[in-house]
């Protein structure tokens, strides 16, 4: 191990390394079930379901696997948030067009995913995105953790524990309970779901002061500590309060992977005879969109997560920078491959950090639970969104820390920040974040009479976000 990961000149130990895994699985295992369901618009259990569940395991552990390895780098990788609800729309919009069944339509955007993975190999191998992030002007770089850390925040106190009642839903804590202002008003409104509703934010904030003490008495794994003593309270409230066992769908769970669904939907499933019909313009357009932002997402993350683990330099670059980004391209080609949308850096990894995690140990531990789990499935589905929400909150507010780091008396340096860090939890994607930052930094330089500060590649990226977002899908 030792050889391998270079535990000793990273300040770790095996022990550290797999706690750190752990920790980062549990805070992303949400995406095994989520991603088939966005994905089949919930239709759970069927052949394409299946695979795309397997495929999620699979694709993400390989690139996880070439992170350990290559770069040795604790960063894990899952279909990304957002890239896989866009790649869903995507499909229903090719159903649309073509007049093909759902499933030879997914087989055809499958098509899209590939051919953006391997520009991304080759991207990647020749060093392209490497220069992409040392055009980041410094400031925004700085800014891309705190950023992340409010992106975070908001996932867990805001979209991540989801009521339903009979009043409908998803209701969530920041806007539906502590946005009401006053109990009675919540209560009116979230209807027969307040008392989950309740049980999920006391939940919640136990586990997080848990993770908070522990971490101040210097325990090492307190955010998977603190997860599980939130899993615990939860578990037993639910059985005392609301007569329900939580257990209870372990009893009737299927075991076996389902591999036979898998090979008959989206291995190796590629639909090139659709692509006539979807046309080529639109098909360039996809793929120009799906690469700029999942190459800004996995930046973003990359930088982000890496500045709150002492990983830069004095130049806010990240050493093996082109390794962790050939990993994110890896596992985009084998998701592909497997049938699954874009894979990215998960954000979640922030946790996995905090808990320790500074060594390709950290994914490697990540990636063999995600194999597991093609067997285990069951287990991480019981995990309470609340539990989850403790340990993101807490890495948020963690991740503020970089703020200090940024020179707000500049108000050419402040500017761009603060719209990032506005822009990143509320349009809930890094690359938007980063672009609308981009672009800021740009006019301002341009309009004080400092366009020389502003690099070729950074005018020219900016000038692509604003085709982005004013002209392309």
């Amino acid at each position: 191990m030792e050889k391998l990961f270079k535990l000793k000149e990273n300040g770790t130990t095996v022990k550290t390394e797999i706690v750190a895994g752990l920790t980062t699985f549990m805070t992303m295992a949400y995406i095994i079930a989520l991603n088939p369901n966005l994905l089949t618009e919930f239709d759970v259990g069927s052949s394409l379901w299946n695979g795309i569940f397997l495929a999620t395991c699979i694709a993400s552990a390989i690139g996880m696997f070439v992170m350990a390895f290559a770069a040795n780098k604790p960063f894990a990788m899952a279909p990304g948030m957002g890239l896989n609800s866009f790649f869903a729309f995507v499909i229903a919009q090719i159903v649309s067009i073509t007049g093909l069944s759902y499933v030879e339509s997914f087989q055809a955007g499958l098509i899209i995913i590939l051919i953006e993975g391997l520009i991304f190999v080759v991207l990647s191998i020749f060093n392209i995105r490497d220069k992409i992030v040392d055009a980041i002007p410094l400031g925004v770089r700085l800014g891309i953790g705190p950023a992340i850390g409010l992106m975070l925040m908001n996932i867990g106190l805001g979209s991540n524990c989801g009521i339903y009642s009979d009043k409908g839903g998803p209701f969530y804590v920041m806007r539906d309970f502590f946005g009401a202002l006053t109990a009675g008003f919540a209560k009116t409104n979230i209807g027969s779901g307040y008392g989950m509703m309740v049980l999920t934010v006391v939940t919640m904030f136990i586990g997080l002061f848990v993770i908070i003490a522990l971490t101040h008495k210097g325990v090492k794994g307190s955010v998977i500590l603190g997860m599980l003593v939130a899993s615990i309270i939860y578990w037993i409230c639910e059985a005392v309060f609301f007569n329900v066992n939580p257990f209870a769908a372990l009893a009737s769970a299927s075991w076996v992977p389902p591999f036979g669904d898998m090979a008959s939907t989206t291995l190796f499933k590629f639909n090139f005879s659709a692509l006539p019909e979807i046309g080529w313009f639109t098909i360039i357009t996809l793929i120009i969109t799906f690469c700029i932002i999942d190459m800004f997402d996995t930046i973003g993350t990359l930088v982000g997560t890496a500045s709150k683990a002492n990983m830069l330099d004095k130049d806010g670059n990240m050493p093996n920078m082109r390794e962790a980004l050939l990993a994110d391209a890896v596992g985009t080609v084998a998701g592909a491959c497997t049938g699954t949308s874009t894979v990215t850096t998960f954000v979640e990894s922030a946790s996995g950090v905090e808990a320790g995690g500074r060594t390709g140990l950290t994914a490697l531990t990540t990636g063999i639970i995600f194999l597991l789990c093609i067997f285990i499935s069951p287990i991480a589905a019981i995990i309470p969104s609340a539990a989850t929400s403790a340990a993101l909150i807490y890495v948020g507010i963690l991740m503020l820390s970089n703020l200090k780091k940024i020179d707000f008396e500049d108000i050419t340096q402040a500017a761009p920040v603060f719209i990032m860090l506005l822009a990143m939890p509320i349009s809930g994607s890094i690359g938007h974040g980063i672009g609308l930052a981009l672009i800021t930094y740009t006019v301002i330089k341009i309009a004080t009479g400092n366009s020389k500060d502003v690099s070729v590649l950074t005018f020219v990226l900016s000038a692509i976000f604003l085709v982005k977002f004013f002209l392309a899908v």
